[in-house]
């Protein structure tokens, strides 16, 4: 499942500053900021990731000004449109898997070992509960009769939906398959499960759609930290050992 109106507006496409010099509009990275603007900004994109990461993109704009201690015109101040938050996130986050995937191919030698501590760094950061919903998506018939080897085209479950079964801003996939960013995540996880399969340490059904599955499944949002870093690696020592080879 993908985000609704998935041809996201770019950055460019709202004007730099509102109507009489006030406070910017725009999540643009580059301009400079007031402190209390970027003070804003930053406890905006904080509790934006909590709050999408507990309930899912489908949490409004409500819950996540109110995590952030600020009105929601501010929120829509600096972010038009959800849409327009949503993938701020998802793209920053897109960015840190890429970032941890490609740390591990460069730093470990051995295949299982680089694969493994990409799982490990991924789950420990809590970026499965922030997986874009345009790479979220699986048929999973569909995926295993279509082989083991096609990292391209790696598909996952659909992103958490809200408590109440609603999905406000949640539609069918059916596009956004040409993101830059996504695709690159899904090009360099596709290296990772590559040389571990090929060299006998990962089951051979296993596919990059089951990796990014992995690090969704054990992220789990706990309300004690402690309880939640315990689950967590409890559940992905599991996981991990279902996706090694065994021998014949």
């Amino acid at each position: 499942m993908h985000i609704r109106n998935t041809h996201w507006p770019a950055a460019s496409a709202a004007p730099a500053v509102a109507p009489g010099g006030g406070e910017e509009v725009r999540p643009d990275r580059t301009a400079p900021l007031r402190v209390d603007a970027q003070r804003n900004l930053e406890h905006v994109l904080r509790a934006a990731r909590e709050v999408f990461g507990e309930l899912g993109y489908g949490a409004p704009m409500e819950d996540v000004a109110r995590r952030a201690r600020v009105g929601v015109g501010t929120v829509y101040r600096r972010f038009p449109s959800k849409d327009v938050l949503v993938r701020r996130i998802a793209e920053e986050e897109t960015s840190r898997l890429t970032d941890q995937a490609r740390t591990a191919l460069g730093q470990e030698d051995e295949p299982w070992s680089a694969l493994s501590r990409f799982l490990r760094t991924s789950v420990a950061s809590g970026a499965g509960r922030l997986l874009p919903p345009r790479v979220l998506r699986v048929d999973i018939a569909e995926d295993r009769s279509g082989g083991a080897g096609r990292a391209a085209d790696a598909r996952v479950p659909h992103q958490r939906t809200q408590p109440d079964g609603g999905e406000p801003g949640l539609v069918p996939d059916g596009a956004a398959d040409d993101d830059a960013g996504a695709a690159e995540l899904l090009e360099v996880v596709g290296r990772l499960v590559e040389r571990a399969r090929a060299a006998g340490e990962l089951r051979p059904d296993v596919s990059v759609s089951d990796v990014l599955l992995v690090i969704a499944t054990a992220a789990p949002s706990l309300p004690d930290a402690a309880q939640q870093a315990a689950a967590s690696a409890r559940l992905l020592d599991i996981l991990l050992e279902g996706l090694r080879s065994r021998p014949a």
